[in-house]
C-alpha cells in the first residue's frame, strides 16, 4: 500500500470524529469498574487513553508507590526497581550509563509524565537517571515495540508519573531520612539521603515543592573489595545527587485543570577514586583505590518544564494538551590512552593527549490528544492526536574544544488516531490505530576527528575526513491493532501487532565515518529503525490469582546493534534483528492472611544478520550488550497491621552465545584483533525488606544481596570480554535503614 493511500485511510477517523463533534453533549468517563476489579480503575497515562488496561491489547504493568519505594530502598534507583520486578528487563549495570540495558531485548523509552528523556540524535544512555524516585508516585510499563509516545520505545515504555496534586485543603507533605552501608560498614562505603516534600491547597489552587539530596559512598563486592569504577561512562557510587521538584496547579471549572511541573536533577561523581585493572584469566575483578581522576568527573544534569491542560469533559470527551522543554547536559570522564579516537598528532605528537566529552541536548515538544465515545455509536471510543518534537544535540571534546558529534537538528511531526470498539458488553473488543511519523534531520558539513589506528605491530594516523552535511527526511505510517476477549470478569486473552519507530544513535554513526565522499543526504545508516512487535497473551485476575502468560516476537530489517571496538568504544551497526520470548508472571494470595507469593519467568532469544554483506537472514546470537539473560524471579510478601516484609530472589540463568567472531578494524596492541562473545554462567541474588509503621512515621530496613554473593555482573561478563578494565563485580551485601513521615 502506498504512503498516499495509507494517509487517505489515516484521515478517515479524523473526518468521522470532526463531523461528530458538534453533536457532543456528554462527557466521556472511564468505563465502570466491575466487581472484583479494583486494579482496573487505574488509568495508565502512557497508553494515551482513559480506558482501563483490560480494554487494551497490550502487556501493561503498574508499579505503585508502595512497591516502588520498597524496591528503591533495596536497590537505590527507579531503574533498578523496574529491573528487579520485571523478568524481561536486563539486570542493570549499577552504573550511571544504562548502555546495553534492555526490555524484551530492545531499548525502552524512559519518560516522565509522558515527556521523553532520551536524546535521539546521540544516545548518552543517562535517561534512567533524570529524577529522584522520591518524587515518583508510580511507574507505568508498557511492553513491546509501539509508537504510543512517539520516537523510541522499541522495547517498551517506562513512564514515571510524578507526585500528584494534594487532595486536602491546607498543608501536607512527607520527609525521608535514609542511611546505607556495605557489609563491613566501611567509612567510605557509607551513604545517606534526605528528602522532603511540602504541598499546599487552597480552593482551586495548589502548589508542591520538594528537594532531595543523596550522597553515595563507594560500593564493595561480596569479597569485601571495592567495586571498580567506570570513570568514562560515569558512576552512581562515590557521587552526590541533588534533585528539585515543583508543581503548580489550578482547577478550571469543574473538569479542567492546568499544571506547571518543573524539575532539575544533577548527579556528579566526587572523583575520589581511580580504577585498578582486573584480570579475567584469574577471575580478579576491576577495583578502585583512592586517587585523583583526571579532568572533570562524569556527571549528568537534566532540567525539565512542562505545562499541561487537561479537561475530562471538553466537548463531551477527554482532552490532554502539553508543551514541554527538556535540557540535558552529560559529562563523560576522560583518559589519555588507549582511546585512540581522541589522539591527534598535530596537537600532541607524543600521542598522550587527554580529552573528555560532553553531550548536550535540548528538546522542545508538544503533545495533543482528544478522546471520546462517538455520538450515536457509544461502543466506539476514538482518539485523535498530534505530537511534535524538536531536538538539538552535539557532543564536544571539552579539553581541546573539538567537535566529536556535529551539531544535529532533529524534528518529528506525528498525527495519530486510535479506535477501540466494545462488543457484547465488553466480552470482545477490537482496537487499532495509525500514526504517521514525519522526521527531518539537519546536519551541516563537518570534519571527523583525527585518529590513530593500530594494526599490530604497525600503526597509522589519519587526519579525519570531510563529510557533506544534509537534510535527510524520513516518513512512515505505523500500524497497531489487536483483539481482546474477556469471556468472564477477570479472565482475558489478547493478540496484537504494533510497530515501533525510532532513529539509530546518529551521533555514534556520524562521528565514526571514515570513508571519503560521504553525503548524509544519501547515507542509509541513519535511516530510522522500524520494529514490528507481535504478541499473544492470557491474563487471570480472579480470587487469589493474578497471573499472565505472554509470547512475543519482534523483528526489524535495519535494527541497531552496539558493536565493540578497541578501548571500550562502541559503534553502531545496522542489521536485521529478530527477537522472540516468553514471559510468565503469577501471584497467589496464600491461605495465611496477609501472605502472598509470586513467581516470574522470562526467556528471550535474539539473532541478527552478521554477514559482512547482509543477506537478510539472521545467523548469530545477540550478545550481552544487546539482550538480557533468561530469568526467574521468586518473592514472598507479608503484611499484617503496621508490619510488612518481603523476600525476593532473582535467578539469572546461564546463557550460551552462538555465532561468529567479530573482527575490529582498529585494534591496538593492548587488545586482540578479534572479540569473541562470552558465555554467561549465571548467578542468583536475594534481597530482604521489613517495615514497621508507627504514629511517628515508618521505619524500614532493607538488605540487598542478603547472602553477600560474590559475582561478576551480566554486562561485564558478556560485554568486551577481552577488556580487563571493565571486569566489574556486582555490589555485595548492602544495608539501608529508612525513616519516612507523612503530615
Amino acid at each position: 500500500m502506498s504512503v498516499r493511500a495509507r494517509l487517505s485511510l489515516l484521515s478517515l477517523p479524523f473526518l468521522a470524529l470532526s463531523a461528530a463533534m458538534p453533536q457532543v453533549a456528554h462527557a466521556q468517563q472511564a468505563e465502570p469498574q466491575k466487581d472484583g476489579e479494583a486494579d482496573e480503575a487505574i488509568v495508565v497515562t502512557a497508553a494515551r487513553t482513559v480506558l482501563p488496561p483490560n480494554a487494551l491489547p497490550l502487556t501493561i504493568d503498574v508499579i505503585d508507590k508502595q512497591r516502588l519505594d520498597q524496591q528503591i530502598a533495596i536497590s537505590g534507583s527507579v531503574t533498578d526497581a523496574v529491573a528487579n520486578l520485571t523478568p524481561s528487563f536486563s539486570p542493570t549495570r549499577q552504573k550511571l550509563s544504562g548502555a546495553g540495558e534492555s526490555l524484551r531485548g530492545r531499548s525502552p523509552l524512559y519518560a516522565i509524565n509522558g515527556i521523553p528523556q532520551s536524546t535521539p540524535m546521540r544516545d548518552g544512555s543517562r535517561d534512567g537517571f533524570t529524577i529522584d524516585g522520591f518524587f515518583v508516585d508510580r511507574v507505568e510499563l508498557i511492553y513491546g515495540s509501539n509508537a504510543l509516545q512517539g520516537i523510541g520505545g522499541t522495547g517498551g515504555i517506562v513512564n514515571q508519573v510524578t507526585v500528584g496534586a494534594p487532595k486536602t485543603e491546607g498543608i501536607s507533605g512527607r520527609v525521608l531520612l535514609q542511611g546505607s552501608a556495605d557489609n563491613d560498614f566501611s567509612k567510605d562505603g557509607l551513604g545517606g539521603k534526605a528528602a522532603g516534600l511540602v504541598q499546599w491547597k487552597s480552593g482551586r489552587f495548589d502548589a508542591t515543592f520538594g528537594a532531595a539530596f543523596e550522597k553515595r559512598g563507594v560500593f564493595y563486592d561480596g569479597d569485601g573489595r571495592r567495586v571498580g569504577l567506570n570513570l568514562t561512562q560515569g558512576e552512581t557510587q562515590d557521587s552526590k545527587t541533588v534533585s528539585l521538584f515543583s508543581r503548580l496547579g489550578y482547577q478550571v471549572g469543574e473538569t479542567g485543570r492546568i499544571d506547571l511541573i518543573a524539575s532539575r536533577f544533577e548527579l556528579k561523581g566526587d572523583g575520589d577514586y581511580i580504577a585498578v585493572t582486573g584480570n579475567r584469566a584469574t577471575g580478579l575483578p576491576t577495583s578502585a583505590v583512592r586517587g585523583d581522576a583526571p579532568g572533570k568527573a562524569a556527571a549528568s544534569r537534566t532540567e525539565s518544564v512542562a505545562l499541561t491542560y487537561t479537561d475530562t469533559a471538553l466537548g463531551g470527551g477527554n482532552f490532554v494538551g502539553q508543551i514541554f522543554f527538556n535540557r540535558t547536559h552529560d559529562t563523560f570522564g576522560g583518559e589519555i590512552a588507549p582511546i585512540a579516537t581522541f589522539q591527534d598528532p598535530t596537537i600532541d605528537p607524543t600521542e598522550r593527549l587527554f580529552d573528555q566529552s560532553e553531550n548536550r541536548s535540548r528538546k522542545l515538544g508538544a503533545k495533543l490528544s482528544y478522546e471520546r465515545a462517538v455520538p450515536g455509536f457509544e461502543a466506539l471510543t476514538a482518539t485523535i492526536g498530534f505530537d511534535a518534537l524538536v531536538d538539538k544535540t552535539e557532543q564536544r571534546l571539552i579539553a581541546t574544544n573539538r567537535i566529536w558529534v556535529p551539531p544535529s537538528d532533529f524534528r518529528s511531526l506525528a498525527p495519530f488516531a486510535q479506535a477501540n470498539l466494545k462488543l457484547f458488553d465488553g466480552k470482545l473488543r477490537l482496537a487499532g490505530g495509525l500514526r504517521y511519523e514525519n522526521v527531518a534531520i539537519k546536519i551541516d558539513d563537518y570534519h571527523t576527528l583525527a585518529s590513530t589506528t593500530y594494526v599490530a605491530p604497525n600503526k597509522a594516523t589519519y587526519g579525519g575526513v570531510a563529510v557533506a552535511g544534509g537534510k535527510p527526511k524520513f516518513e512512515d505510517l505505523l500500524f497497531n491493532g489487536g483483539v481482546i476477549v474477556e469471556p468472564v470478569t477477570g479472565i482475558r486473552a489478547y493478540a496484537s501487532y504494533a510497530e515501533g519507530f525510532t532513529v539509530p544513535d546518529i551521533g555514534r554513526i556520524t562521528r565514526a565515518i571514515k570513508a571519503t565522499g560521504v553525503d548524509l543526504d544519501n547515507y542509509l545508516d541513519i535511516s530510522p529503525i522500524v520494529s514490528n512487535n507481535r504478541e499473544i497473551g492470557v491474563e487471570v485476575k480472579r480470587g487469589p490469582l493474578d497471573g499472565s502468560v505472554t509470547y512475543f516476537w519482534s523483528s526489524s530489517d535495519k535494527g541497531q546493534l552496539l558493536i565493540a571496538r578497541a578501548a571500550g568504544i562502541f559503534d553502531v551497526q545496522r542489521q536485521r534483528v529478530e527477537i522472540q520470548g516468553l514471559e510468565v508472571n503469577l501471584g497467589v494470595k496464600l491461605p495465611v492472611p496477609g501472605l502472598k507469593a509470586s513467581v516470574g519467568y522470562a526467556t528471550l532469544n535474539g539473532r541478527y544478520d552478521a554477514d559482512t554483506v547482509p543477506d537478510g537472514k539472521v545467523d548469530t546470537d545477540l550478545d550481552g550488550t544487546n539482550i538480557s539473560p533468561d530469568r526467574v524471579n521468586l518473592a514472598v510478601d507479608y503484611a499484617s497491621g503496621p508490619f510488612s516484609a518481603r523476600v525476593q530472589t532473582q535467578f539469572y540463568l546461564s546463557r550460551h552465545f552462538d555465532g561468529k567472531a567479530r573482527t575490529i578494524d582498529d585494534a591496538n596492541p593492548l587488545h586482540p584483533q578479534k572479540l569473541f562473545m562470552n558465555d554467561f554462567g549465571g548467578y542468583a541474588l536475594t534481597d530482604a525488606y521489613v517495615r514497621y509503621q508507627t504514629k511517628l512515621g515508618g521505619l524500614s530496613l532493607s538488605v540487598a544481596n542478603l547472602f553477600d554473593r560474590m559475582y561478576i555482573d551480566y554486562a561485564s561478563d558478556t560485554r568486551l570480554p577481552n577488556d580487563n578494565t571493565v571486569f566489574y563485580a556486582g555490589r555485595g551485601r548492602t544495608f539501608t535503614l529508612s525513616w519516612d513521615y507523612r503530615f
